[in-house]
């Protein structure tokens, strides 16, 4: 016959629950011992009799840090299941607020550029009055701000191109008494050439007084061309004959010919 199905119940004798108690937990610590050893696996084993008495097993370093262990796994993701719960709700409330602010902002926009502002009271359109005054002097003042950085930019730019003239002025003098000095040299040596060749010129007639028949022909000629000029003047003929006075003047140039 086969074993029959046991009933499991408290057993009421006192002696037979201890005993059985025993044997149980000698088997159970034994299956958590075999358990750890076969599958290398990290098993915790807590048993309190019924006068109180601890029994544990455990084949990590300590049952504390296995129990630690434990709580990371099980209890970290109930509170993180309740957690995200909450900030859920707390995410929905945050947007219901920016919403709010920003439909607050857009009709303030709204105000500043002059619309709906019949639904404004006394106190709200003065109000609104202040802040534009405000602004209006705060970007005048960041206006003025701009223009005297762009005047300073503006003077300093206007000193480097005055710098920048005057060196160019002081070089251009530089050249200019460059071409004086050298014109001054040109003009000296111009004088000393003409007075050389006012003497190259004064030996070479030199050889000419000697040569009398040729002075008083050059003579008699320059004094017929001079006459034959005023004769035309007076309209008379070019061809005329030499006037008495000539012919005196050329005897007298002849003897002075005759006496160098």
């Amino acid at each position: 016959m086969g074993r029959g199905k046991v009933e499991l119940k408290r057993i009421e004798n006192k002696i037979n629950r201890q005993v059985t108690f025993a044997k149980r937990r000698n088997g159970l610590l034994k299956k958590a011992y075999e358990l750890s050893v076969l599958c290398d696996a990290e098993v915790a084993l807590i048993i309190f009799s019924a006068r109180g008495k601890l029994f544990e097993f455990c084949s990590g370093p300590s049952i504390t840090k296995t129990l630690e262990r434990y709580e990371r796994c099980c209890y970290a993701e109930q509170e993180s299941k309740l957690l995200s719960g909450k900030d859920i709700e707390s995410t929905y409330q945050e947007y219901l607020k920016l919403k709010e602010k920003v439909e607050h902002l857009r009709r303030t926009q709204r105000n500043i550029l002059g619309e709906d502002l019949e639904h404004l009271g006394l106190n709200e359109i003065q109000q609104l009055e202040q802040k534009l005054d405000m602004s209006l002097k705060k970007i005048r003042s960041t206006k003025n701000e701009h223009m005297i950085d762009e005047f300073s930019h503006l003077r300093g730019q206007e000193e480097m191109l005055m710098e920048e003239n005057n060196n160019l002025k002081n070089k251009l003098e530089e050249i200019c008494g460059l071409f004086g000095k050298q014109g001054d040299d040109h003009g000296q040596h111009n004088v000393a050439y003409t007075h050389q060749s006012a003497e190259q010129v004064q030996l070479n007639l030199e050889p000419l007084r000697h040569n009398n028949t040729t002075i008083a022909l050059q003579i008699g000629s320059y004094d017929g061309t001079a006459n034959s000029r005023m004769m035309s003047g007076r309209g008379e003929n070019v061809g005329a004959a030499p006037s008495m006075k000539n012919l005196m003047a050329f005897n007298s140039v002849d003897h002075e010919c005759f006496d160098l």
